[in-house]
């Protein structure tokens, strides 16, 4: 089922102290988490606002009130009104939703380029997929959001008011950028891009759609005009996207630590079926919302995809050996191929201590972790790109090992 390593590594590189990446990295991270979900937090409160809208019937003789919705939270009543266009006059205090946003996007690009994009030749290169360059492999990464974006956008100016053919064709579109990444870059590397992809995208439609759209309104309202309504529904649906866009973009955020995702041999459809089922399990939340009768049946079919997807692209247990497979000679591929990084002193180049702790210095804590090791060789996740070179041979001596051979 192994489609190919994440990256190859070639001569040392010459990267920064790798004790300081690691802390960058760390903090970026947490930074990306914290105003992502503050984003995505604002993105649902919002939509399940315009969901749960009612008609006034509280007496508001209020011009141009579309509805409401009354609230409980923290011990305290909230009203909240909805306007169908814009209300008569400003108010002192307006506030806006766009710096959530903003920083999500700009941590997590900062993260990718720390992460990615700074050390290409080992986790972005794949000479087994493609051998380019590592100038050339983050050119593919950073073209493919900007292009990623300026097609959607031209889809999105052109086919708005064709919901249905818009979301078919931009699945395609996204089935078809997720299989030329996978066929340019390590696996590991084509899944993420994806997922900044998708990210560019939603940020991109908050500032160039949804706010100047926003602020031509405040602007019309202070010159004493007519707001632009129509500029309001065009980021009126871009925000519909974006929120669509949430859960597929979560799941390329976490799939980056389980290669069983990015390493199978289909990854890039595999991929691509997991954001729709996404999308699906999220259309489901937004049916409950305007009041659809048995809303979660589209939730409840996207999870059953997601146990469908885990079930079919199980790979087979690899059959035991007849002759059984002496574990010092996996000590030793282990000592020749691991060490490197799976170590308490790790030799490997940007590794201050063993990935995920695992450290493989003694017998025991092979003998422990060896379903754990096994699956790892198996899918050709692990030596990390086939830094070390290991052979087909030996891999098939710890997977048969493993497998209790």
């Amino acid at each position: 089922m192994y489609r190919g390593g994440i990256s190859r590594g070639g001569p040392e590189s010459r990267l920064p102290d790798p004790h300081l990446v690691d802390w960058t990295a760390m903090i970026l991270r947490w930074f990306h988490l914290v105003t992502g979900a503050a984003w995505i937090g604002a993105s649902f409160y919002f939509v399940w606002l315009n969901n749960h809208v009612r008609p006034v019937d509280s007496g508001d003789p209020t011009r141009g009130l579309a509805g409401e919705v009354f609230a409980i939270h923290g011990g305290a009543f909230y009203r909240v009104s909805k306007f169908g266009g814009a209300p008569e006059q400003l108010p002192n205090v307006l506030h806006w939703f766009k710096w959530e946003a903003y920083l999500t996007w700009v941590t997590g690009m900062l993260l990718l380029g720390v992460t990615y994009w700074m050390d290409a030749r080992s986790m972005m290169v794949d000479p087994a997929v493609r051998d380019l360059s590592p100038s050339t492999a983050v050119g593919v990464g950073a073209g493919s959001l900007v292009l990623g974006y300026v097609v959607y956008d031209v889809l999105c100016r052109a086919m708005s008011r064709q919901p249905l053919a818009l979301a078919a064709l931009g699945a395609a579109l996204f089935t078809g950028a997720s299989y030329a990444l996978f066929a340019l870059l390590g696996a590991r590397a084509a899944t993420m891009h994806l997922g900044a992809m998708i990210g560019t995208i939603m940020a991109a439609n908050v500032l160039f759609v949804i706010i100047p759209g926003q602020r031509a309104m405040v602007d019309a309202m202070v010159a004493g005009r007519e707001p632009p309504l129509e500029r309001g529904k065009a980021g009126a649906l871009r925000s519909f996207h974006n929120n669509y866009f949430t859960l597929p973009a979560l799941f390329v955020m976490v799939s980056n630590h389980y290669p069983v995702i990015w390493s199978h041999r289909y990854a890039w459809l595999l991929v691509v079926g997991i954001c729709v089922l996404g999308g699906l399990i999220r259309h489901g939340f937004n049916l409950a919302g305007v009041g659809r009768p048995r809303p979660f049946v589209p939730s409840i079919a996207g999870a059953a995809g997601l146990v469908v997807l885990a079930v079919v692209t199980r790979a087979p247990t690899p059959e035991a050996a007849t002759a059984t497979v002496n574990v010092t000679a996996v000590q030793q591929v282990i000592a020749a191929r691991c060490l490197s990084c799976h170590s308490q002193t790790p030799t490997q180049a940007g590794f201050v201590a063993p990935p995920k702790g695992l450290a493989l210095d003694d017998r025991a804590t092979i003998e422990a972790n060896r379903a754990k090791i096994g699956a790892q060789v198996s899918n050709g996740a692990m030596p990390l790109g086939n830094l070390t070179a290991m052979t087909d041979d030996e891999r098939q001596l710890v997977v048969n090992w493993a497998a209790g051979g």
